[in-house]
């Protein structure tokens, strides 16, 4: 192979217009591809761009982050990831962090649309074609009461559509509010997975859905801790989802816990990650006593545990796989396989 990066050195392949540059999940944009040459230094002026893990999972969140090249420092990046706004905070100097999130329905890529802004007061839009690893779901099939087995009448559809605008109320929320949660983040409930994330359902022989939330097995009366620090949005009976407890996170995330038996909390509460804010239940459309709880990043739903991984400081997270390099094609970075030699495009 001719050009890579290892542990930090980079090497660059001379290619007609375009600089070829090599890197575990972290794609640079260079200026200038004019005469460069393994053995000579290239100056970087457009960011790095570089994501964890290297393939995100259908469904799950994943670390987005942003480094301005010290020749051309930043104030500023916006941008989006499969339609849901980004919220970048600034960990350290110059660098730019925002967590984004896989749709479950995604394709084998998702692209992040970023628009830097320069110190210098210019600008410029840069897209990040980023790998997506396909899930893997089960299918189950439930009985529960015939109610909610079999399509809802005239007042239940109602009722939905009611819960369903309360919900995307929470998320629109979530995104208008700075970031409340910090590292600490932790699991509702310390129990068994009945039912996991993305999983197909068949209710009573006729009502098909995918299951967008997380079930951990419980008792009636079980107490249910907020996952992360946040402000009680919803405290309401849902048709399907029960009695739920939504908390605003901020910066995008959001948490649901579903069929309470009981609230702990008021709207407006300001809880911390640990404290209860309900007791599990048997309420809305179930099959007996458990938690589901629901982690979404704007209105895309993902897999709870997902915020976990994302919550923890970068020296604590797993090392990424090496899968990823590019080739700088305008302003797109294009992603590509490590092993497969391009400087002869």
């Amino acid at each position: 192979m001719t050009g890579g990066v290892l542990r930090g050195i980079i090497w660059t392949v001379p290619i007609v217009g375009a600089v070829l540059v090599f890197g575990p999940g972290s794609f640079l944009a260079e200026a200038d591809a004019s005469g460069a040459t393994a053995s000579q230094p290239v100056i970087r002026m457009d960011p790095e761009i570089s994501w964890s893990p290297a393939a995100p999972g259908e469904g799950r969140l994943f670390t987005l982050r942003v480094v301005a090249s010290r020749h051309t420092p930043l104030i500023g990046v916006h941008g989006a990831v499969a339609g849901e706004e980004l919220h970048f905070g600034r960990p350290e100097a110059g660098t730019f962090e925002s967590i984004a999130a896989v749709p479950v329905d995604a394709d084998t890529v998702v692209e992040a649309e970023l628009r830097v802004l320069f110190e210098s007061g210019g600008e410029k839009k840069l897209t990040a074609r980023i790998p997506v690893t396909r899930g893997e779901y089960r299918h189950e099939r439930l009985t529960v009461a015939p109610r909610f087995g079999a399509p809802p009448d005239s007042a239940d559809q109602v009722q939905l559509e009611r819960d369903r605008a309360r919900a995307a109320s929470v998320s629109a929320a979530a995104h208008r509010t700075p970031r409340l949660w910090n590292e600490r983040v932790v699991l509702p409930r310390s129990s068994r997975v009945t039912s996991g994330f993305g999983d197909g359902r068949v209710f009573n022989g006729q009502v098909s859905s995918r299951h967008l939330g997380l079930d951990l097995q419980g008792v009636q009366g079980d107490t249910v801790l907020a996952a992360a620090r946040g402000v009680v949005q919803v405290v309401e009976p849902f048709l399907l989802a029960g009695n739920v407890v939504y908390l605003n996170h901020g910066a995008g995330v959001v948490s649901g816990y579903f069929h309470l038996s009981e609230p702990l909390v008021s709207p407006g509460d300001t809880v911390e990650a640990g404290e209860p804010v309900g007791r599990v239940g048997a309420t809305g459309r179930v099959t007996g006593p458990h938690l589901h709880w629901v982690v979404r990043y704007g209105s895309t739903s993902v897999d709870p545990r997902s915020l976990l991984e994302v919550s923890r400081a970068p020296a604590e997270r797993p090392e990424t796989s090496e899968g990823s390099c590019c080739v700088v094609r305008g302003d797109t970075l294009q992603t590509a396989r490590p092993d497969v030699t391009q400087s002869g495009r």
